[in-house]
């Protein structure tokens, strides 16, 4: 029998806006450090953009919906901030 898949409950809009803030701080941090180091890779520096790109157009399309609150605009700049904060904070990098 196939699971059913769980949707995890968004964050309220103060949680998600302390959680965004903490994992961009962290990613700005740990991208300015592989930038001072010259250790950030030209993959890392077209990520930097194209997550950015992601992001806001997730945003806009959810615009369209009447329903779609300040919390589910933010969510996709949340996930990928929290996204790139774990996989910098792993220390595997490719490219």
């Amino acid at each position: 029998m196939p699971r059913k898949s769980r949707r995890k409950a968004p964050p309220s809009l103060p949680l998600l806006l302390w959680e965004l803030g903490l994992a961009s701080g962290e990613t700005i941090a740990r991208r300015s450090w592989l930038l001072a180091q010259g250790r950030c890779s030209a993959r890392e520096r077209r990520r930097m953009i194209e997550e950015k790109s992601a992001a806001a157009l997730a945003s806009l399309a959810l615009m369209a919906d009447p329903r779609a609150d300040f919390a589910a605009l933010l969510d996709p700049w949340h996930k990928a901030a929290r996204a790139n904060a774990k996989r910098l904070r792993s220390g595997r990098r490719k490219g």
